[in-house]
């Protein structure tokens, strides 16, 4: 399978994402609640969902103390927090596929801000349907090897014994795929070998591309991503968007 060129495309995004930390944090936290809420447990042995929140977490540095008052939070009495995950489709520019992934106390006032997001830059909210068709969830792990510190056939023999699906190598980024089922699997069996992750979750990962060049276009895909992710409901966005810029 071919890299979904996710890392390379969206650094900017991922960036900006994490110079708002606390945002990030706060987004994964709502996550937590969600996952032991609808898990009905506080146990990631017991609750994969709660294990993949968890990793997500630890990948974005969420101190465990932090994690472990959410979970805390989330199972208490008190806790009035009543958040649901609803999913939105639709287009940006030359016809991109956009998924948007929510968790909000208010459906209605997600759902006006996510279309006023597509409309604003030139994309359109779709139908339930309209462009998942096209992605594939996988757990994808990511690991970076900036500094050469990593044996490429040590990574890929040690990915593969953790029970991943497949490997991309993209520069100095490795990256790897599971399946959804045994995403959790992977990614503690790898961290348990000592492996740091940029990023562990979750994903929709697009079968094909579109390739942006106009920099009107990339502008304004860059815009609906930006929009999108400041929005406090939003926990995720996925799109089959690769950005050329002459350079």
């Amino acid at each position: 399978m071919a890299g979904h060129s996710k890392w390379k495309n969206i650094q900017r995004t991922k960036g900006a994402q994490d110079a708002k930390r606390g945002k990030v944090f706060t987004k994964i936290a709502r996550e937590i609640v969600v996952a032991v809420k609808e898990g009905g447990n506080t146990d990631p042995a017991k609750n994969s969902r709660l294990a993949a929140a968890i990793a997500k977490a630890k990948s974005a540095n969420m101190p465990n103390d932090n994690i472990k008052r959410t979970i805390e939070k989330a199972s208490g009495s008190g806790n009035t927090d009543n958040y649901e995950s609803v999913t939105y489709e639709g287009y940006g520019p030359r016809g991109v596929a956009i998924i948007v992934e929510a968790m909000t106390d208010n459906r209605n006032r997600i759902a006006a801000e996510v279309r006023l997001n597509f409309d604003k830059y030139g994309g359109n909210l779709g139908t339930t349907g309209c462009v998942s068709w096209s992605f594939d969830r996988k757990g994808v792990i990511i690991i970076n090897n900036e500094d050469n510190s990593l044996n490429e056939d040590a990574v890929l023999n040690d990915a593969l014994e953790a029970g991943a699906d497949d490997i991309e190598i993209d520069d100095d980024i490795f990256e790897i795929y599971t399946s959804p089922d045994g995403f959790v699997t992977v990614s503690g069996a790898l961290e348990s070998m000592g492996y740091k992750f940029l990023s562990a979750q979750i994903e929709m990962v697009p079968q094909s591309h579109v390739t942006l060049k106009d920099p009107a276009d990339i502008k304004n895909m860059t815009k609906i991503i930006e929009l999108m992710e400041d929005n406090d409901d939003i926990q995720d966005v996925w799109h089959n968007a690769v950005i050329e810029e002459n350079i």
